[in-house]
């Protein structure tokens, strides 16, 4: 088998491993009716929220609500060809339902977000004292006696599926330039 076949393979095979792991990291919750997805699904007030918009024909679009503090502008993911977009949840709304409006080109779309509680902290909702920083990434090794030297601790599972990703991707790249190189030289 040649190399790029098994390049190609190889890069099929943690593609087809990975998958499960996908709709578990960007997990939507549906807003009902209308293909709009917000995450989280019962933001609180104040909070920021990411909304998806899939099957509109634009490249853009704009969503509305009175629970945002402005309009959430849209614009196509290269990834997915989903329409996707960043908004904040007004910090003065009140818990309840709320109309999603979104306009896809001609197309108008409506929802209900659900904006949930607002979160109560602890006593303080931010600190009433200087927070002790410490001196960064440095304060360890100044503390660490000099017989038993600070050492830095082993990549985790993240780092090692990260790093498989990035190999995989790649590999692909490599393979598929290859190819492209390839038929170009027999024209």
């Amino acid at each position: 088998m040649g190399s790029l076949k098994v390049t190609l393979c190889a890069g099929a095979a943690l593609a087809a491993a990975l998958a499960p792991i996908a709709p578990i990291a960007s997990a939507a919750h549906a807003v009902d009716g209308g293909g709009v997805s917000v995450s989280p699904s019962a933001p609180a007030p104040g909070s920021d929220v990411r909304l998806r918009v899939a099957d509109c024909t634009e490249k853009t679009a704009v969503v509305g609500s009175a629970a945002f503090v402005s309009d959430v502008k849209l614009s196509l993911s290269a990834s997915d060809g989903v329409l996707v977009g960043a908004g904040t949840v007004r910090s003065t709304v009140t818990a309840g339902a709320y109309t999603v409006r979104v306009r896809c080109g001609d197309e108008a779309r409506e929802g209900t977000l659900t904006v949930g509680q607002h979160r109560h902290p602890g006593a303080h909702a931010s600190p009433v004292a200087p927070v002790d920083a410490g001196g960064g990434g440095t304060a360890r090794l100044a503390a660490a006696d000099t017989r038993d030297e600070a050492r830095p601790e082993p990549p985790g599972t993240a780092h090692t599926v990260t790093g498989l990703v990035l190999a995989g991707i790649a590999a692909v790249a490599v393979a598929l330039r290859g190819v492209r190189s390839r038929s170009r030289g027999t024209d």
